[in-house]
């Protein structure tokens, strides 16, 4: 699915809670013979949120240099993108919910962000991988708070596919390719 060869770019992996994304993305990255930088864009607020950190980096083992950093991911992957390296940012969902976080009620900070982001992507001299919930294919949600969160979820998405080389989505552990150039 994922060759080599791949010499540059942004690859979106798309997908459900538990679908296989992140096992997904920490394969394609582990087959790549580069450096490797896992971008953690979790803030653990709360112990089960600690086990579950703990859990994912011994998981990741000794090959991987963790970068936490939940909020200046445009900045922090400019200052780390080199032709050698390739960085997993798991998982953009996230981000955009410590963005929500940090920012309330500015909706246009957020989308900000998330062009900032995407215009970021353009012109990368190693491989950026990026992981994020498919959250737009449940019912509407009762809330203004979850609709808000659920639309920028989707333009987010969206914009990152469009800069992208490749994009997948998983079902059930199952990659399918999107987008391939």
């Amino acid at each position: 699915m994922f060759d080599r060869e791949f010499e540059n770019g942004c690859v979106l992996i798309l997908g459900g809670a538990k679908s296989g994304k992140s096992t997904l993305a920490l394969r394609l990255c582990e087959d790549m013979e580069r450096s490797l930088i896992f971008f953690a864009t979790a803030e653990a607020r709360d112990a089960e949120m600690e086990e579950r950190i703990g859990r994912h980096r011994s998981e990741r083992g000794d090959r991987w240099t963790t970068v936490e950093e939940p909020l200046e991911l445009r900045s922090r992957i400019k200052e780390l993108d080199r032709e050698d390296t390739v960085i997993l940012v798991d998982c953009l969902t996230l981000w955009l919910s410590n963005l929500f976080m940090r920012h309330e009620d500015d909706r246009e900070e957020i989308y900000r962000q998330i062009n900032g982001l995407a215009d970021g992507l353009k012109g990368l001299k190693g491989v950026v991988v990026l992981v994020s919930n498919e959250v737009g294919e449940g019912i509407v949600p009762e809330n203004r708070l979850a609709r808000d969160f659920r639309d920028a979820a989707g333009y987010m998405n969206q914009h990152m596919a469009a800069v992208a080389r490749k994009v997948i989505v998983t079902f059930a552990g199952l990659p399918m390719i999107l987008k391939d150039e």
